[in-house]
């Protein structure tokens, strides 16, 4: 067995641990909040209203992420159909399977924590905070809910703290 065929191995028996889309209760219904949380279209029309109703501060914060949020999509859509591997089994989360087949990496994750990283630079401390806490929350949720494998989601954080950096970069050139 290669170095890679033990890793895969690894995140298979973590993400089948981590997995309760199965079980029925509180845990899954926790698990489908906060992994809907994390959905592109939420945070598209949100970051929107923030940038057409909210105060000069927030409405920064809400154009450099949404720059980021769609350049982040782009660029995750890239990777998922340049590698193609396919989502874990099951019922969970159709409309993923239906529109896009492919899980590595997480864009839930990457945006989560982009948004997260984003906010910790530029927003106020509160906000960054915040979602800095959840964005994590989010990950984890998709493993648990069955449409990510655990690599999937440390992928997608760890390229959403590089495009959360180069948010804040880019917002010093947008003030």
């Amino acid at each position: 067995m290669s170095a890679f065929q033990k890793i895969l191995e690894i995140d298979y028996r973590i993400t089948s641990r981590l997995r309760v889309a199965e079980q029925p209760g509180a845990l899954r219904q926790i698990a489908l909040f906060w992994g809907h949380t994390g959905d592109s279209w939420f945070w598209g029309v949100g970051l929107l209203v923030v940038i057409l109703f909210g105060s000069p501060v927030y409405q920064h914060w809400a154009l450099v992420s949404l720059i980021a949020v769609v350049v982040g999509a782009a660029t995750v859509l890239g990777i998922k159909f340049s590698i193609r591997r396919a989502r874990p089994e099951g019922d969970m989360g159709q409309i993923y399977r239906k529109t896009d087949p492919h899980s590595f990496p997480s864009g839930h994750a990457v945006r989560s924590l982009m948004l997260g990283v984003i906010a910790l630079g530029i927003a106020p401390p509160w906000l960054g905070i915040l979602l800095i806490i959840w964005g994590p929350l989010v990950g984890i949720a998709r493993v648990a809910i069955g449409v990510h494998y655990v690599s999937d989601v440390l992928a997608g954080w760890v390229l959403g703290i590089i495009f959360g950096v180069a948010g804040i970069w880019v917002s010093a050139f947008l003030s």
